[in-house]
């Protein structure tokens, strides 16, 4: 938006239309008018339908109606020659069709059609290099602090500088792209219809015919990769979309089933080839092998993980999910550091491009606790968490979402929030490390569309008065406030949030929940976790007042504003534990580690430490599964020294505050709640 109007100018020039080889399809065809009225001619014809453009001669203090979205693509559509499924299509991969009120995404990509302006963008360093956490978590090793140098690329590809280029094709200013949504339209529209040309492909108005200049469009420099980014693109097409945006713009693609494109155009569209070979991915994403070294260098230290032989020697039960806190080049060159850390994948923004550097197999040194990492994958997404205006596309969230499935299919893995978790869900491994905990992917990652491509939406699964609830807010309407985003205290700039605030008493103004662990005032910082709760995660009902409702949370009641017309929890079912009778109290542990008694004589037994968090008399917290106490021991570059160690002790997981815990199984009961 600029000045609060849709700034719609017209281009002064345009390269002339070439006759499509095909008729055009009727819906576009009506749009389009005759294949060889020049564009500009078009777009006058087609104002009467669309109603007239907003002058540029001043602001307009009216709110854009509900339908100027999809005005603005049928305009930018018939004014230069492309097809408007195909304009929808490739605009809902970038951004859903969300204009995210002009602010940039994590690659400096603007608008509905994700043009970008990377110029100042992409400084930044892995997050494992920030706080005091040890990324690999294992008390058997010196504690781990890696350190990194910030990427500044100087030579930015092609696919991060969009955003000029459109400039130059429109003659829109490159404010007017970034902070119009319409202008932003045409600069896509322009951006399409100058790679079907360059492809030697006519202005057909059959999106069949554009496929070569989608795969361009996604500005991957590989075929595999333009290939999954146009084929996704495609599917959106035959399949058909409609949603409300973040502007509350309402945008239609009908459904177009039989549309075939012609993939042959991709021979023709100069991309080099690329391998998947050695990557453990779904035939339906682009993912190519860059791998973490196993490494010695000096003094007995190797990096950046360990062998190991999953899932034979131990079940691999989790995921995480991770943002880089920096840019794609700067964080690969990390994961190729032998004096670094390691995590299995990374995915980016742009195009969901896929990187793999640590097999299954292995085990990588990603979520600070050593438990976790033995029996996780970790999933680096390029991001920031701590920028709310830094969103993640569409084509990210969807690669990652088909590698999830895989790995889960693959590894018995549960689709649900104690099995894929954020790093902000591993909890610490001992009392000490609770604070330098991370808390990445952060509250601005939607976790409610994510399990929705995965084919598990949270859904209710039983009663009004179950005593269970899932937390699932609107993620674009539900903006709680966080702070510390740009400076320490200040106000970060309102966005949607996947997590819900958590209070001392059923009233905005009373305190917030307080963690224990942290050992500090709690706040609405943004990394601050100790009063919140995340899209996805269960707990039991603790309490009910009027449109506020209590769970079990931290070993405390805690309460969050849930009015019935609109919920941020849905009633759900499943399985509790509870103290089991004659205990006042359990502990809750951060680790599922065996007893001292079943360590082999050349394997040092591991401290069974619990958290100072306890599970009370009379609560009840949701289950995830039960687990044997394990622990891998690999402190050796030689991996005949590893051993796996399992116990008779065995634990609970459980969804004890914003992070995961552990309980014995022998200190707690368990039942069902429906």
């Amino acid at each position: 938006m600029i000045d609060g109007s849709w700034d719609r100018r017209v281009p002064l020039t345009h390269a002339r239309p070439r006759t499509p080889r095909h008729a055009p399809p009727s819906q576009e065809a009506a749009l389009r008018g005759s294949p060889v009225v020049p564009a500009l001619a078009t777009a006058a014809l087609l104002l009467p339908l669309l109603g007239a453009a907003p002058s540029a001669a001043g602001p307009s203090d009216a709110p854009p109606g509900p339908d100027r979205l999809q005005r603005a693509f049928a305009t930018a559509a018939a004014e230069y020659q492309v097809p408007q499924s195909v304009l929808l299509g490739v605009s809902y991969l970038q951004s859903r069709w969300d204009a995210h009120g002009g602010a940039p995404s994590v690659t400096g990509g603007y608008g509905p059609l994700h043009l970008t302006d990377a110029r100042t963008a992409l400084a930044g360093a892995s997050h494992h290099s920030e706080g005091t956490e040890d990324p690999r978590g294992d008390d058997a090793r010196a504690p781990l602090h890696p350190t990194a140098t910030a990427a500044h690329p100087t030579d930015l590809p092609d696919r991060l500088t969009t955003l000029p280029k459109a400039a130059e094709l429109t003659g829109l200013s490159p404010g007017a792209l970034r902070e119009d949504p319409a202008a932003n339209v045409s600069g896509g529209a322009a951006l399409l219809a100058a790679a079907q040309r360059e492809l030697g492909e006519p202005l057909s108005a059959d999106p069949a015919d554009w496929y070569g200049a989608v795969a361009r469009f996604s500005g991957a420099e590989d075929s595999a990769t333009a290939a999954a980014y146009a084929n996704d693109v495609y599917e959106v097409i035959r399949a058909g979309e409609h949603r409300t945006t973040d502007a509350g713009q309402r945008v239609t693609l009908a459904a177009r089933p039989d549309v075939a494109p012609d993939v042959s155009q991709l021979a023709d569209a100069g991309l080099r080839a690329a391998s998947a070979a050695g990557t453990e991915c779904p035939k339906t994403v682009s993912c190519e092998w860059i791998p973490a070294p196993y490494e010695e260098f000096g003094d007995g230290d190797y990096g950046n993980h360990d062998l190991g032989n999953r899932p034979a020697s131990q079940r691999i039960r989790y995921i995480v999910v991770h943002d880089t806190e920096g840019a794609w080049n700067g964080v690969l060159n990390m994961v190729q550091d032998p004096t670094y850390v390691s995590w299995n994948y990374t995915l980016r923004s742009t195009d969901g491009h896929i990187a793999q550097h640590v097999k299954a197999k292995d085990v990588a040194w990603h979520a600070g606790n050593w438990y976790v990492n033995a029996k996780s994958i970790g999933l680096e997404h390029e991001g920031f968490l701590a920028d709310p205006d830094a969103w993640y596309t569409e084509a990210m969230y969807r690669s990652s979402a088909r590698l999830v499935k895989y790995l889960a299919r693959r590894y018995d893995i549960p689709l649900d929030r104690q099995h894929v978790l954020g790093h902000g869900n591993v909890p610490g491994t001992t009392t000490a490390t609770i604070p330098g905990m991370h808390t990445d992917p952060g509250p601005y990652w939607d976790w409610r569309h994510y399990f929705q491509l995965l084919g598990r939406p949270f859904e209710p699964t039983a009663g009004k008065r179950s005593g269970l609830v899932t937390i699932r807010p609107d993620y674009a309407t539900n903006r709680p406030e966080y702070t510390g985003c740009e400076t320490k205290g200040e106000p970060c700039a309102p966005h949607g949030s996947s997590e819900v605030r958590l209070y001392a008493d059923h009233d905005v103004n009373a305190p917030l929940i307080k963690d224990i662990g942290l050992g500090t005032t709690p706040t609405t910082g943004v990394n601050d976790l100790s009063s919140r709760v995340s899209t996805g995660q269960q707990f039991a009902v603790a309490d009910r007042w009027g449109d506020w409702t209590a769970i079990w949370y931290l070993g405390q009641k805690a309460w969050f504003h849930n009015p019935g017309k609109n919920p941020v929890a849905v009633p759900a079912s499943g399985r509790v534990i509870t103290p089991r009778e004659g205990l006042e109290s359990v502990p809750v542990y951060g680790r599922a580690y065996p007893e001292k008694a079943a360590y082999p004589a050349d394997v040092p037994a591991q401290a069974v430490s619990p958290l100072p968090y306890r599970l009370l008399e009379g609560q009840r917290y949701v289950v995830g599964e039960k687990v044997p106490g394990e622990y891998y021991y690999a402190v050796t570059f030689d991996e005949a020294s590893h051993r796996v160690v399992t116990g008779e002790d065995e634990y609970y997981e459980i969804q004890y505050g914003h992070r995961v815990g552990y309980v014995r199984a022998a200190d707690v009961t368990l039942a069902t709640v429906r």
